[in-house]
């Protein structure tokens, strides 16, 4: 497989259609990339599951990716990032790059106080991946910490704008109101989806920090110091893979990414776990 060719593609993955968020900035930057993208929606959501069972599914993904010649791998899903970055990185000969890093710096960037609001899956909240490294990049940061497992199906569903989905938010988002909190991580690739609720119930003080702007920077970063940048003046392509096509994934996906989906494949999960 040629993995220097400027034209191959970038791809990504993620448990659902979490990662589009990501895709979305990515292609915002540099719209005439190349896209793969496959979202696991037969085992929706990753949040759930055990680390062991993340890393299989993350390496069945990325093994997946590379038979498409991608160029770079984007680790689009928070958990998989908080949990099995390390063995992807030993995995892959290209590139790899995560949601937790990136996330964490924004957000120190653009926290006024030093207080800190972190929302994720169970996964991501229990491995205390934000907290890591916000800690490691600053000690003096205050953490406040939610797993929000419901986002997850709610984003799933499109139910964007839905009363349930408000309601949802204020459970599980009230309590940071008197943290003083300045910055809140949307700590799942799924949660931007549901940005206009959630920054609803937090208020309008409290700047929400989408790792998938500082990510997509990041892939710019890599390319351009690579020299893997593609040249091509027309839009790029994208190729979109799932595990199962829920009826709501193209409805949402298109919906979000304000575009047609016209490639859409189902993999079987033989394809994944079959090498």
């Amino acid at each position: 497989m040629n993995f220097m060719n400027k034209t191959n593609p970038i791809g990504f993955f993620d448990s659902g259609i979490g990662g589009l968020t990501v895709v979305r900035s990515v292609t915002r930057l540099m719209p005439n990339e190349n896209i793969v993208y496959f979202g696991d929606t037969a085992r929706v959501p990753y949040g759930s599951k055990s680390n062991n069972t993340v890393v299989e599914y993350s390496l069945q993904a990325a093994n997946f990716l590379l038979r498409k010649n991608i160029k770079l791998l984007v680790v689009a899903c928070n958990t998989a990032s908080s949990v099995a970055l390390k063995e992807l990185r030993k995995f892959l000969t290209i590139p790899v790059i995560g949601m937790i890093e990136p996330g964490a710096k924004m957000a120190l960037q653009e926290s006024r106080n030093g207080v800190i609001g972190v929302i994720g899956t169970r996964a991501t909240i229990n491995n205390k991946a934000y907290a890591h490294e916000l800690k490691k990049l600053n000690p003096k940061v205050k953490v406040y910490e939610k797993a929000c497992p419901l986002f997850v199906p709610l984003a799933e569903e499109g139910w964007l704008d839905h009363k349930v989905t408000e309601l949802v938010a204020k459970e599980y988002l009230g309590e940071f109101r008197n943290k003083k909190i300045d910055s809140l991580i949307l700590g799942c690739t799924h949660y931007p989806i549901l940005q206009d609720v959630i920054q609803k119930v937090v208020g309008k003080n409290v700047k929400l920090i989408d790792s998938g702007t500082p990510a997509a920077r990041l892939v710019e970063d890599y390319l351009n110091g690579r020299q893997l940048r593609n040249q091509s003046v027309h839009h790029g392509q994208s190729e979109f893979y799932v595990s199962d096509v829920p009826v709501k994934f193209r409805e949402v996906a298109e919906r979000f990414l304000g575009k047609k989906i016209t490639h859409l494949h189902k993999v079987e999960l033989n394809e994944l776990t079959n090498e």
